[in-house]
């Protein structure tokens, strides 16, 4: 009798641990997003900040799954609440956030660059969340 309690926990601690070690490290990963929204009718660039998204990691391609649906939650906001509608949005991701950091950076000073653009911050009034999958 204790020979099978023995190979049934034995069983569940196996049972455990592949299922955090095929989830990665043993833990369920988050994403830094940003976003920037540009429109061909006029100069108004907007970027939100750099965001954590819990609960979402890179997929084999290593891109972000459902990306085009953070992209949608960032134009419905300028669209709805900003009254900006037929804009491009453009949604940037990194798993460490001072590396998305500069690449904002970096785009920023590239719109900066040409004077024709203005500059918006959403701040902290725009939050992606994650996407619910089907």
């Amino acid at each position: 009798m204790k020979f099978v309690k023995l190979i049934v926990c034995l069983f569940l601690v196996m049972s455990v641990c592949s299922t955090f070690s095929a989830n990665g490290k043993g833990k369920v990963k988050g994403m830094y997003i940003a976003g920037v929204s540009a429109s061909f009718a006029d100069s108004l660039i907007y970027f939100t900040d750099v965001q954590f998204v819990d609960s979402v990691s890179l997929n084999k391609e290593k891109l972000l799954p459902l990306r085009e649906k953070y992209s949608d939650q960032m134009d419905n906001y300028l669209e709805k609440v900003k009254g900006q509608p037929n804009r491009t949005c453009f949604i940037y991701f990194n798993e460490k956030k001072a590396k998305l950091e500069k690449v904002v950076i970096k785009l920023k000073e590239d719109y900066k660059e040409g004077g024709k653009s203005i500059l918006r911050e959403l701040g902290s009034e725009f939050k992606f969340s994650k996407p619910v999958e089907y």
